[in-house]
């Protein structure tokens, strides 16, 4: 009587572990992503803005704006370089999401100076023919804050 050869495991616990793991981890992306409605912030639509509630006084002062005809929120709020644009909106995404789901923002919230700077940059990128004289002789030179007088242009009564 031969004995059976016993069939060798291609994979072992931990593997398996792995996969359930990362089965686990791509299925509660997805469902994060659909829930959050995810595929709309890769657009440039305002109303993506909203789909958080308490960014709907933001979007209801834009609509009050003397911008609100010319420019949408990617427009003030993300740099016109396509690198940056991607990286801040990424940047922005995780800290957003990371934010109303544990409730850790100030209400109401406030911009980042990261996000400021950012802002100031498309101020002057837009109207850099007006503002042109009042530009830093030499770069990252301090100046002014163009929302410092004019803090009702994108978001009126705010």
């Amino acid at each position: 009587m031969t004995a059976k050869p016993s069939r060798k495991r291609l994979f072992g616990p931990g593997a398996y572990l792995f996969a359930g793991c990362l089965g686990l981890l791509a299925g509660v992306g997805t469902f994060t992503f659909g829930y959050g409605k995810g595929a709309s912030y890769l657009s440039n639509d305002p109303k993506t803005c909203v789909n958080c509630h308490v960014m709907q006084g933001h979007m209801d002062s834009w609509q009050q704006s003397s911008h609100h005809h010319v420019a949408v929120c990617n427009d003030c709020h993300l740099p016109h370089h396509p690198i940056g644009k991607w990286v801040t909106k990424a940047d922005n995404g995780f800290f957003h999401s990371l934010a109303f789901t544990t409730g850790g923002f100030k209400d109401p919230i406030r911009i980042k100076p990261r996000n400021r700077r950012v802002t100031q940059g498309t101020c002057v990128h837009c109207h850099e023919s007006v503002v042109h004289s009042m530009l830093p002789d030499a770069a990252g030179r301090d100046m002014q804050s163009c929302v410092h007088c004019h803090a009702d242009v994108g978001h009126a009564g705010r």
